[in-house]
């Protein structure tokens, strides 16, 4: 990508997961955005429950769709991440903001981890995801820009 993709974005977990894993063939878009991204003047923002998805998929055994990564290994690619990375906090107005969200966007399960960055996002001010699942944010797209990597 030659173009800033705007001043501030959240990279999704699975933009995460291909940075950190070179078999995957969104590997080279993914070192881009981490690398090239903030020369052009994009802030890069993650959160913690962005974080703790990481850590969940990478440590998920490769037969149950995960990376395997030992422990130590995934805690030292999230220690490299935050180096990049700014972190949103999740407090009480995050809180506050995902339960508005629910009432007004439709979500159950998992979905409502989705929901918890959209609202870390909108309290922090930042309204791009980049992310490989545009199809999961589609139902967010009145609140903020979804952009596939």
């Amino acid at each position: 990508m030659t173009t800033k993709v705007a001043d501030r974005v959240v990279l999704d977990t699975n933009v995460l997961l291909s940075a950190t894993d070179t078999g995957r063939p969104e590997f080279d878009r993914a070192r881009a955005a981490l690398d090239d991204w903030p020369a052009r003047g994009t802030v890069l923002y993650t959160s913690g429950q962005i974080l703790r998805e990481y850590l969940s998929v990478a440590t998920r055994p490769v037969e149950r769709n995960g990376l395997g990564l030992p422990q130590p290994d995934a805690i030292a690619n999230i220690t490299a991440l935050r180096d990049r990375l700014h972190l949103l906090a999740e407090n009480d107005k995050v809180a506050d903001r995902m339960l508005d969200l629910l009432t007004t966007t439709t979500c159950g399960g998992k979905q409502v981890h989705d929901a918890n960055i959209v609202a870390t996002m909108l309290t922090h001010g930042v309204h791009t995801l980049v992310t490989l699942n545009v199809g999961d944010f589609a139902r967010f797209d009145h609140a903020i820009d979804v952009v596939p990597l």
